[in-house]
């Protein structure tokens, strides 16, 4: 076992009792009744999990983010269906999940292919670098997230930018011809998981070099915009508790590997 994963082998409860990460302030999103419980400290993660990144920036960081990422535990896309409902799970309600452009609470078990369901949204679409539901990219619960089936077949393989008309069978998002607008409580979220997807896939395995772009209508390319708003809307919108309670069950849980945007909103500007 690595120093890193070996660190977190005894239970967050203990750390958490000492500062924890970057509070969030998205008030729209679910309120965790015990954020504690999950947050992991500041401290404690740049003395182990990211002790060979903290210092860097540009690409040394990127570089050093990226072998730190890439430690995981990989699922099959059957298995997504489980692991959403955990990362996912309203705090309000253990039956449900939050459903990410809407903010519905929907019970854990309505979830397929029918209208009124809610299915496994790609935040990083997988026609963008055609990495499709293989383990790998198109597994990564770091940016599968539940969505309503309508919207998510709304917002398809579009890159993400300002403007557009708003939904109304979801408000508060936005959609055009080549690009969607996630509603305010969550931008910095879907931001946060592009860049993630980034920096995890550089295209020393089996797929493609992941990269954004500040352009939309990026097509079959492995590419995702638009940057210059994706790194607006991280800053706009910092790591909440839902997010970073997201964060550590995918370490704890599933992945063992953690976005590090979320514990680390300052290197998307280091980076990028």
């Amino acid at each position: 076992m690595s120093r890193r994963h070996s660190f977190y082998a005894r239970p967050l409860l203990t750390a958490a009792a000492t500062v924890t990460v970057l509070a969030g302030t998205a008030a729209a999103a679910p309120a965790d009744a015990s954020p504690g419980r999950y947050t992991a400290t500041a401290p404690a993660l740049d003395d182990t999990y990211y002790q060979d990144a903290v210092g860097k920036t540009g690409a040394e960081l990127k570089a050093a983010l990226h072998t730190i990422i890439s430690d995981q535990t990989k699922l099959s896309y059957s298995q997504v269906w489980d692991a959403l409902k955990a990362t996912d799970e309203d705090p309000a309600n253990s039956s449900n999940v939050v459903l990410l452009y809407t903010g519905r609470s929907q019970s854990k078990n309505d979830n397929g292919g029918n209208s009124g369901q809610w299915n496994r949204e790609h935040v990083w679409a997988k026609s963008h670098g055609d990495f499709g539901t293989s383990t790998g990219p198109g597994t990564d619960i770091h940016h599968l997230r539940p969505t309503d089936v309508q919207v998510n077949s709304t917002r398809g393989k579009k890159d993400f930018d300002n403007g557009g008309s708003e939904l109304g069978s979801a408000p508060g998002n936005f959609t055009d011809s080549d690009s969607f607008e996630p509603r305010d409580e969550v931008k910095g979220d879907v931001a946060r998981m592009i860049l993630y997807m980034a920096v995890r896939y550089e295209g020393d395995d089996s797929f493609a070099d992941l990269e954004p772009n500040d352009q939309v209508n990026n097509g079959s390319a492995p590419k995702m915009g638009k940057l210059s708003v994706l790194k607006q809307w991280s800053q706009e919108d910092p790591p909440d508790t839902f997010e970073k309670r997201r964060n550590d069950v995918i370490f704890e849980q599933f992945q063992h590997n953690r976005n590090p945007f979320i514990d680390h909103p300052e290197w998307v500007g280091a980076i990028w």
